[in-house]
C-alpha cells in the first residue's frame, strides 16, 4: 500500500458491540502480531467475528486492505482451531487461532436475588477460591459482585431541569448496564452485577449517563475503584468524578461491592501480559499533557541525579561522618559480595518503608502536584472541545500530530515505569509489594544455593526451546507484566476517592461536556 512496496498493517475485530484493534507492524507484507483477544459469546447473539485489515498512514486516512469473517457456530468447543482465511477485497491470508471455551458468564439480577447473600452459595464460592484449589483453573482468579443501589444529586442534563440516568458497570472488557430511570436526579436502580475476575489488579469503572433518544448519551459522572481497594460488604457513597477522573462533578453514587479471590492465582496472573481493553478514543495532542509528562520524566531523572550527587558527596568528604560510614560499608560489601546479595539488597527498602508506614511515618509523596497538573489537563481538554470547531485546520496536520502524540506517549511510558518502580517499594499496592518480597526472597535463596551458570543455563534453554515447545506462544516479559499492574502517580490520583462535600458550592462545580 506504500510507495516503498511495503505496508504498515493492523487489524480490527468486531463481534456485536465488542471491538478490538491490534498493534501496527511497520514496513512488512508478512506481519506477525501474536496477540490474544477475548470475546464473550452469547447464544442468542449468533457468532460472527468481522475482521478488517488496514494500512496505517501518518499523513492521511488509513488504507483498507481486505476483510474476512469467522463463523463460530461451525467450530467445535473446547478445542483450538487454526484458521487460514483469504482476505476478500484484498490480497493475502490471515492466520488465526480460535478457541471456544466455557466460562462463568457475567450476570445481572435484582437486589433481592444475589448469590453472595445466600450463606450456602457464599460458602461454596469461598471453597472454590480457597488456597487448597490454587492450581485449578488458573485463569479463574475470583468473583466480584457489585450492588448498584442509587445515586443522589446528579447533574441536570435536560432542559426540564431533570435527567434520565442509567448506570454502566465495567470490569476489563465485561460491560453491564442498568435500566434508565426517567426524569429523576436521585435514581434508584437496586441492581446486582456479577463478574468473573481474571486479574485482581483490574479496575472497576462505574459511569452514570443521561439517556438521549435522538443522540448519544450525556456523561454525568464516573468512579474508578481498583479491586484491591474494595472493603467487602461495605455500602459506601462515592463522589462522582469528571470524564478524565481528575476532578469532582455533581452527585454521589451508592455501591456495595464484594470481592472473593485466590491470592496464589492472582499472584501468578500478575506475571503474564495484562488484558487490553476495547478500542478507546483516539489520543489527541494536548500541550498541558505533553508538559505534564515531561515534568514526570524530569522528576524521575532528577531523582537519579540527586542520588548520584549524594554518592559523589561521600567521595568528596562533604560530611566526614557520612563518608566514613560509606567507606566502611563499601569495604565490607565488596569484600563479602555474593550475587545473592542483589535481590537481598532490594528487599531492604521494601522492609524499611513497611516499618515506616506501620509506625505512622508514610514516606509516599504527596500527590497534590500531580493532582493540580491533572486538573489543568482536564480544563485543557474542555477548552479543546469548545475550540475544536474554530481550529478545523488542525485536521490537516496529521503528520505533526502523530509525532506529537508519539512523543507524548513515550514520555508517559518512561515516567510511568519510573513511578511504578517507586510505588512498588513505597507499598502503594501492598499485595504487589508483598509479591515483590516473595520474589526477591526466593531469588536470594535460589542464587545462594545454586551456581549462577546453572540458572543462566536453565534460562537460556527455556528461552531457546519456547517456540519449539509451543509455536504459537505469546512472548512476554514477567518483570514488565508485573510493573504494568503497579499504578503510576497519575493512576493513584485517578483511583483516589474524593471526599464527600456535605454543602457543595454551586460555583465551584465544573460543568462537564456531554459524553
Amino acid at each position: 500500500m506504500d510507495a516503498n512496496g511495503l505496508s504498515d498493517p493492523y487489524i480490527k475485530f468486531r463481534m456485536g458491540h465488542q471491538k478490538y484493534k491490534t498493534k501496527t507492524i511497520p514496513k512488512t507484507l508478512n506481519p506477525q502480531w501474536r496477540e490474544q483477544f477475548d470475546f464473550h459469546l452469547y447464544e442468542e447473539q449468533g457468532g460472527y467475528v468481522d475482521i478488517t485489515v488496514w494500512d496505517k498512514d501518518a499523513g492521511k486516512k488509513d488504507d483498507f486492505m481486505g476483510r474476512c469473517t469467522v463463523d463460530l457456530t461451525h467450530l467445535s468447543k473446547e478445542q483450538t482451531h487454526k484458521l487460514e482465511l483469504p482476505l476478500e477485497e484484498g490480497e493475502g491470508v490471515l492466520v488465526l487461532l480460535v478457541t471456544l471455551t466455557a466460562s462463568a458468564a457475567v450476570s445481572i439480577s435484582d437486589l433481592s436475588v444475589n448469590m453472595l447473600d445466600d450463606p450456602n452459595e457464599r460458602h461454596q464460592i469461598m471453597q472454590r477460591y480457597s488456597l487448597w484449589r490454587s492450581f485449578n483453573s488458573l485463569k479463574d482468579v475470583g468473583v466480584v459482585q457489585v450492588k448498584v443501589i442509587r445515586a443522589e444529586g446528579l447533574m441536570a442534563a435536560d432542559v426540564t431541569g431533570k435527567s434520565d440516568p442509567f448506570c454502566v458497570v465495567e470490569l476489563s472488557n465485561d460491560r453491564l448496564q442498568t435500566h434508565t430511570v426517567y426524569k429523576n436526579l436521585n435514581p434508584e436502580w437496586n441492581k446486582v452485577f456479577t463478574f468473573n475476575v481474571k486479574d485482581i489488579h483490574s479496575v472497576l469503572e462505574v459511569t452514570v449517563y443521561d439517556e438521549d433518544r435522538d443522540r448519544s448519551a450525556d456523561f454525568l459522572g464516573k468512579v474508578a475503584i481498583p479491586l484491591l481497594n474494595i472493603q467487602n460488604g461495605e455500602r459506601k457513597a462515592y463522589a462522582l468524578k469528571s470524564k478524565e477522573l481528575t476532578g469532582p462533578t455533581k452527585g454521589v453514587i451508592f455501591l456495595e461491592i464484594d470481592v472473593i479471590f485466590n491470592a496464589v492465582k492472582a499472584g501468578l496472573r500478575t506475571l503474564i501480559p495484562i488484558e487490553q481493553k476495547y478500542i478507546e478514543e483516539e489520543p489527541r495532542v494536548s500541550k498541558q499533557l505533553l508538559l505534564h509528562n515531561f515534568n514526570r520524566v524530569r522528576r524521575c531523572i532528577m531523582f537519579l541525579i540527586n542520588t548520584g550527587c549524594f554518592i559523589n558527596s561521600c567521595f568528596e568528604w562533604d560530611s566526614p561522618q557520612r563518608s566514613i560510614c560509606a567507606f566502611v560499608l563499601f569495604v565490607i560489601v565488596v569484600w563479602n559480595f555474593e550475587l545473592y546479595m542483589i535481590p537481598l539488597a532490594l528487599l531492604l527498602p521494601l522492609v524499611w518503608n513497611y516499618i515506616l508506614i506501620a509506625s505512622g511515618k508514610d514516606t509516599r509523596q504527596d500527590m497534590q502536584a500531580v493532582e493540580d497538573l491533572l486538573e489543568d489537563e482536564d480544563e485543557d481538554f474542555d477548552k479543546d472541545d469548545k475550540d475544536s470547531e474554530r481550529k478545523g485546520f488542525m485536521n490537516k496536520l496529521y503528520a505533526i500530530q502523530d509525532v506529537c502524540i508519539s512523543v507524548q506517549n513515550a514520555l508517559d511510558e518512561v515516567a510511568s515505569y519510573g513511578e511504578r518502580i517507586k510505588n512498588t517499594f513505597n507499598w502503594t499496592v501492598p499485595f504487589l509489594s508483598w509479591l515483590a518480597i516473595v520474589a526477591f526472597g526466593a531469588a536470594t535463596i535460589l542464587i545462594y544455593y545454586i551456581p549462577l551458570r546453572y540458572i543462566v543455563l536453565a534460562w537460556g534453554v527455556n528461552k531457546f526451546t519456547k517456540k519449539l515447545r509451543d509455536p504459537y506462544t505469546i512472548d512476554n516479559n514477567e518483570l514488565l507484566d508485573f510493573l504494568s499492574r503497579v499504578p503510576s502517580d497519575v493512576q493513584v490520583v485517578q483511583y483516589r476517592e474524593l471526599k464527600l462535600d456535605p454543602n457543595p458550592s454551586p460555583n465551584k462545580k465544573k460543568k462537564n461536556n456531554p459524553g
